[in-house]
């Protein structure tokens, strides 16, 4: 029983039986022999508690909550550690203080304890109880209107927060290849030379904006170097996501752009909707743990997303509802965008936001733009019943080029141990009317990857995979390989050496095996 129900209790059923009669008529005797009127005494003259301004240490009442103290414990003084006793106290900070030996008494009796407490102290609580009923409702009705006020501040007086969020990526680059030249998948001419050492980069500036406390309006601006020619990689290996991921998504060439714009909400509980002109899918689908953001862990684009089932670098407009129900290890999401959505161009001839691999099956370049035109649909659903192992069911399909696709995938993770985990995805997928003809790509990638190795916020990682296995193009399977080790300088600055290796590059069993290294620096603000 709390402060507020207190005088309930007191209006409720006496704690006195008739046993206990004569104990509470020598209580209420022994208060007014303090209250009554003396003129010959020069002692100030008693009033009864109940007509008290304050409480005195002289008074009845405060003598016996200092009983009911040093028996029970039930007052632990300031925050200072100190009790400040013996002065007198306010009608109402003698109430509070009844309220809290009245709750130690009652945890006594909640544990099966009563035998530790004295029945007369009983019968004095109640007593007090009576005599200060008045401070204990109005206590109550203030508690109560305090709480309506905070439910309003907190429902309708949210004032609007942007807050700001930025990354820096540095990043030295260098690698090269055995042998006279590298070919790709229709057998042109890529490199007959090792490319040069390059220093590429990547700044992003993020102002997240909330105006109820459970939206988000993002707003992000970012440059950065030209992902598609700033690394070794890149240059010798284009197709099938070799290419180093941290600074392509969008490409921007050293100028600024918009890379993120959208709305979030929550529509009911569990339920949320987000709405925007220029949405990522990656920041929602096919998510890992492990092997997801290229700037924290693996750099190599077809290790941190299936590279199958994305066909297009997929920002542009659309929608995303996500559903977790009734706050359960399940989770669903689907989502729809157009890459050009803001194009209302038929067959338009003008470069469409999409994988090198599409550009590679589709060669025409051709097809329609604008909302319902060239787009991408994906469906996603996931277990997690903890926070050491997440399955990933995903379908995507749509129109590409004004040709179908469709495709599947698995994504998964699992702890292991404290500090490692092993995770992995596959993707199957169907393109009709390629310039290969219709074919269906596999993609697999797996890995190991350990946590806090020699100090908190560390990260090591190893994954293999191949990004795109199929007959009808070259006469190989080309595989990535990539270790990176990330040092935790403190919680603003990381340092990663990583290592990549490309095995059978594009597909072709001819081309020797390219191997880069980058020291990639990030900060984050």
């Amino acid at each position: 029983m709390t402060l507020i129900n207190l005088l309930s209790f007191s209006s409720g059923k006496t704690l006195a039986t008739e046993d206990n009669q004569e104990l509470m008529g020598q209580v209420q005797n022994y208060t007014e022999e303090f209250s009554e009127t003396k003129p010959n005494d020069s002692v100030t003259q008693q009033i009864p508690v109940y007509q008290l301004d304050d409480v005195s240490p002289t008074d009845w009442a405060y003598s016996a909550l200092l009983s009911l103290r040093d028996r029970y414990d039930c007052l632990s003084g300031y925050p200072d550690n100190t009790f400040r006793g013996n002065r007198p106290i306010t009608r109402y900070e003698f109430a509070a203080a009844l309220n809290a030996c009245w709750q130690t008494l009652e945890s006594f009796m909640a544990e099966s304890q009563a035998e530790l407490i004295q029945e007369d102290d009983l019968i004095v609580v109640e007593r007090l109880i009576q005599d200060f009923q008045v401070e204990i409702a109005n206590l109550k009705a203030r508690i109560d209107g305090l709480g309506n006020r905070v439910d309003v501040l907190e429902a309708e007086q949210f004032s609007t927060t942007t807050k700001l969020n930025g990354q820096t990526i540095f990043a030295v680059n260098a690698g090269g290849f055995d042998g006279d030249r590298l070919i790709d998948p229709n057998g042109r001419e890529l490199a007959d030379e090792n490319p040069q050492a390059t220093l590429l980069y990547r700044v992003v500036f993020d102002f997240d904006t909330s105006f109820r406390g459970t939206d988000l309006l993002k707003l992000r601006v970012d440059t950065g170097s030209n992902g598609i020619l700033d690394n070794a990689t890149a240059i010798l290996e284009p197709n099938f996501g070799s290419i180093l991921d941290i600074t392509r998504r969008p490409l921007r060439d050293d100028e600024f752009g918009i890379g993120r714009v959208f709305y979030s909400f929550q529509v009911v509980e569990n339920l949320s909707l987000t709405v925007g002109p220029l949405i990522e899918a990656l920041d929602y689908i096919d998510n890992n743990s492990y092997a997801n953001l290229s700037f924290r862990d693996f750099s190599t684009a077809n290790l941190v997303y299936n590279y199958v089932i994305f066909p297009m670098d997929a920002i542009g407009g659309g929608a995303i509802l996500q559903w977790n129900p009734g706050g359960s290890a399940f989770n669903v999401r689907a989502l729809y965008i157009a890459p050009d959505s803001a194009n209302p161009t038929q067959n338009g001839q003008t470069p469409l936001p999409v994988s090198l691999f599409t550009s590679l099956l589709y060669s025409d370049g051709r097809g329609s733009r604008g909302l319902f035109g060239f787009h991408q649909g994906m469906v996603e659903f996931e277990y997690n019943p903890s926070s050491r192992f997440s399955l990933r069911l995903i379908y995507s399909g749509g129109r590409v080029f004004a040709r179908r696709f469709d495709a599947v995938g698995v994504n998964f993770e699992w702890g292991f141990a404290s500090k490692f985990a092993v995770f992995g995805r596959y993707g199957y997928s169907s393109y009709k009317d390629t310039d290969f003809g219709d074919i269906n790509p596999n993609y697999w990638m797996a890995g190991v990857s350990g946590l806090d190795i020699l100090q908190e916020g560390d990260r090591v990682g190893v994954a293999v995979g191949q990004p795109f296995i199929v007959n009808e193009i070259g006469n190989s399977t080309q595989t990535n390989l990539e270790v990176f080790y990330s040092y935790a300088v403190n919680d603003n600055i990381s340092i990663s050496p990583v290592f990549q290796a490309v095995f059978d590059s594009s597909n072709q069993e001819s081309n020797d095996t390219i191997f880069t290294g980058t020291l990639r620096t990030v900060f984050y603000f």
